[in-house]
C-alpha cells in the first residue's frame, strides 16, 4: 500500500496571519469597502454576509467611536437616499488597504526566507502531516528492490533502524520514489505485535524493532502499549487486556515490536 503526501507544487505559506487594528476588524473594513462600491447599506450588508440590522449596528459603533463620522446615510429624497463614506471613512479605508498590502509583503518575505532554509522546511512539513493512523514515523529511503509484482522499499529511521514496506509496482511508479528521499510511515496500532526476546523467533514478521515499554493505557477491553524505540521514536500497539496480563507487561520492560512489511503505508514528502 502507498499514499503520496504530494498535493501540488505550490509553495506552502507556512507563515500566515490576519491584519487587525485596535478597534477595527476585517468585517468592519469589508463593510466600509462594500458601501463605498455600492452606495447602499442594504446591498453592502448582503455582499459581506450580514443582516441589515447587523450592518447598521457596526456602522453606528464605527461612527460613535471615531472622532469624525465615517458613514453618512440619507433617506428618501429625489434620488431615493443612499449610504456613502465620508472623507474620513475613505481615508480610513485607504489606510487599512495600504497597511494590508504592506502586511502581505511582510508575510511573503518571511515565507521566502523559510523557503531558503531546507532544514526548517523539513521540520514544518513533518509537523503538519495529519492522518488517522496512530503511528507516524519519518525516515529516508535507503533501498528499493523491485520484484515481478511488488517492490520492497527500505526506510531508515533517524535512530538507524530500518523498516521494510511492500508496495505495488504501480505505486512505485506513481510515487516516483528515489534513494535518499524523505518518507513517512503510517502504521495502525492493531497491526503491531509486541513480544519478548524469548518469543521473537516464533514470529515471521519482516520488521522487528527493539524498544521498551514506557506507558500502558487500558480500557475495559483493550490496552495500548507505548513503546520507546532505541532510536527515540515511539510506537503504539493495541493488544488485549488478557495479553497484558499473560505477558506481564510493565513500564521499563524491554520488548520487540513486530509487524509485516505490508502493514506500513508509505508516504513521500513533497519536495522543498
Amino acid at each position: 500500500m502507498a499514499d503520496s503526501l504530494n498535493r501540488n507544487n505550490i509553495p506552502t505559506p507556512w507563515v500566515d496571519g490576519e491584519l487587525r487594528l485596535v478597534g477595527l476588524d476585517n468585517r468592519m473594513i469589508g463593510l466600509l469597502s462594500a458601501i463605498d462600491q455600492s452606495g447602499s447599506l442594504n446591498q453592502a450588508a448582503k455582499q459581506v454576509g450580514l443582516s441589515y440590522k447587523g450592518a447598521w449596528q457596526i456602522i453606528e459603533r464605527a461612527n460613535n467611536g471615531a472622532p469624525q463620522t465615517l458613514v453618512r446615510t440619507a433617506t428618501g429624497g429625489s434620488k431615493g437616499g443612499g449610504t456613502c463614506l465620508t472623507e474620513a471613512g475613505r481615508s480610513l479605508l485607504a489606510l487599512f488597504t495600504r497597511l494590508e498590502q504592506q502586511h502581505r509583503q511582510f508575510l511573503d518575505q518571511l515565507n521566502r526566507s523559510l523557503a531558503d532554509d531546507p532544514d526548517t522546511l523539513l521540520l514544518l512539513q513533518r509537523l503538519v502531516v495529519k492522518t488517522s493512523a496512530r503511528n507516524q514515523i519519518f525516515g529516508s529511503i535507503v533501498a528499493i528492490q523491485s520484484g515481478a509484482v511488488n517492490a520492497e522499499v527500505i526506510v531508515k529511521l533517524k535512530g538507524g533502524e530500518q523498516v521494510i514496506t511492500t508496495i505495488t509496482l504501480t505505486s512505485l511508479s506513481e510515487l516516483e520514489l528515489k534513494i535518499g528521499a524523505d518518507a513517512v510511515l503510517l502504521i495502525n496500532s492493531a497491526d503491531i505485535m509486541v513480544v519478548t526476546d524469548s518469543e521473537l523467533s516464533r514470529f515471521s514478521a519482516r520488521n522487528r524493532l527493539s524498544g521498551s515499554v514506557i506507558r500502558i493505557q487500558q480500557d475495559e477491553v483493550n490496552a495500548e502499549l507505548i513503546i520507546l524505540l532505541s532510536g527515540g521514536e515511539t510506537l503504539v500497539a493495541m493488544i488485549t487486556q488478557q495479553s497484558v496480563q499473560s505477558m506481564a507487561f510493565m513500564p521499563g520492560m524491554p520488548v520487540w515490536v513486530a509487524f509485516k512489511s505490508n502493514a506500513p503505508i508509505l508516504g513521500v514528502m513533497p519536495p522543498l
